[in-house]
């Protein structure tokens, strides 16, 4: 019997390029054992028998937000941020919003704080945000305050189900990639509608399924099931009929998949160098490569499925008409 694979080591840069493409660790693991004259192991011919007879599925988890999920997410996409899009980004798109320093603005899906602290830092906004993970919530509250920010760039939990979860009103009000995990799309809408002044602007990023039967995918199974929060997605099309059902207007309506894609891309690309910085740290580097891997597998995933078009990323720019032309 040939000698397991177990034992082949493979390096870092391989084994998250091997992750990114969605090529089968095991199988990389044989190919780099037929390069040094060994036959490919009976354990992965057993493997690639299973595969083709119907394996049974995977378990698949939900990916907390614990504390080394927040530290390795950051060294992907930077202080603050828990997905795409760093302080450029959110400067570049933010301009749709028109802001300056007299104004007040409330984040949905505030994160770790980020895109908040971007708004009160370069554009001078008094920024309320709302996260639906208290753990999250929790430490970008912490980050505003050691920023200077406690005041300027205020961070909190929301409850979905509160009847009237903003206490004051705004100027402006954004959304990066957080509505898709809010059960009821017409409450939290007409929750942000209601505490926005008139002629307010509402700029939205959100995951959008290509249709229903999205659902039925796989992949899509998949994603949601890993996701921290449980998701309740829509369509581009549904979104915008709610968004006018409450009242707003809508001025931008566009697919931004491809550049969002971009995005992922871009950042995974130096995963293998934080990787082998984190595999000099001992016992507890190789926790957080962990970490890290199942991260990388997570957005591999999704960018998949972008790719596929099975979701897509939405932006959205909505106004809130004055009342007299309502």
């Amino acid at each position: 019997m040939a000698e397991s694979t177990d034992n082949i080591k493979v390096p870092l840069k391989l084994r998250f390029k091997t992750w990114w493409k969605g090529y089968d660790l095991d199988d990389v693991k044989a190919r780099l054992k037929d390069l040094q004259g060994e036959e490919p192991s009976e354990k992965n011919n057993a493997k690639s028998s299973a595969s083709a007879g119907g394996e049974p599925k995977e378990k698949i988890t939900s990916l907390p937000w614990d504390k080394i999920r927040m530290e390795m997410t950051q060294l992907i996409w930077g202080d603050g941020y828990c997905g795409p899009g760093g302080k450029e980004h959110i400067e570049k798109m933010c301009k749709l919003l028109t802001m300056n320093s007299e104004m007040s603005a409330v984040v949905i899906g505030a994160g770790l704080g980020g895109p908040a602290r971007v708004l009160a830092e370069e554009f001078g906004v008094w920024i309320t945000g709302y996260e639906l993970s208290k753990d999250l919530a929790e430490q970008g509250m912490q980050m505003s305050t050691d920023a200077g920010l406690a005041s300027k760039a205020i961070i909190q939990h929301i409850d979905p189900e509160q009847k009237n979860p903003f206490d004051r009103q705004f100027d402006r009000a954004f959304s990066k990639e957080a509505l898709y995990c809010f059960p009821n799309k017409e409450k939290i809408l007409k929750d942000t509608f209601d505490t926005l002044k008139d002629s307010a602007l509402f700029l939205i990023t959100d995951y959008t399924l290509s249709d229903l039967s999205a659902l039925e995918n796989p992949d899509v199974q998949k994603w949601l099931k890993q996701e921290a929060t449980q998701p309740y997605p829509v369509t581009a099309r549904n979104m915008k009929n709610h968004l006018e059902e409450v009242g707003f207007t809508i001025r931008v309506n566009e697919d931004i998949s491809s550049e969002y894609v971009d995005l992922i891309e871009h950042s995974w690309s130096k995963a293998a160098i934080v990787a082998q910085h984190l595999s000099e740290k001992g016992e507890e580097g190789t926790t957080a490569i962990k970490s890290l891997m199942e991260e990388a597998e997570h957005w591999a995933l999704r960018a998949k499925i972008l790719k596929e078009g099975h979701i897509h990323v939405w932006r959205f720019l909505a106004n809130k008409p004055n009342k007299e032309i309502r």
